[in-house]
């Protein structure tokens, strides 16, 4: 992938990773007012993990090592 690949990548799993966070906090809030789905909300909270390595992978490669 070039850079430009990479970019478009990077800002669509952030978005993915934005709506995931929207997404589990509308189901914890629901939860206050009655029942939910725990394994739901542990299956995003999973995905979001992974999306936030895949971005920090993503980034990584993006961003030159700096040496101080």
């Amino acid at each position: 992938m070039n850079e430009q690949e990479l970019r478009k990548r990077l800002e669509s799993l952030r978005v993915e990773h934005r709506d995931l966070d929207v997404a589990i906090s509308a189901l914890s809030e629901a939860g206050e007012n009655g029942s939910v789905d725990q394994l739901q909300i542990a299956r995003l909270k999973k995905r979001k993990l992974q999306l936030k390595d895949r971005i920090s992978a993503i980034e990584d490669n993006l961003i030159p090592d700096i040496i101080a």
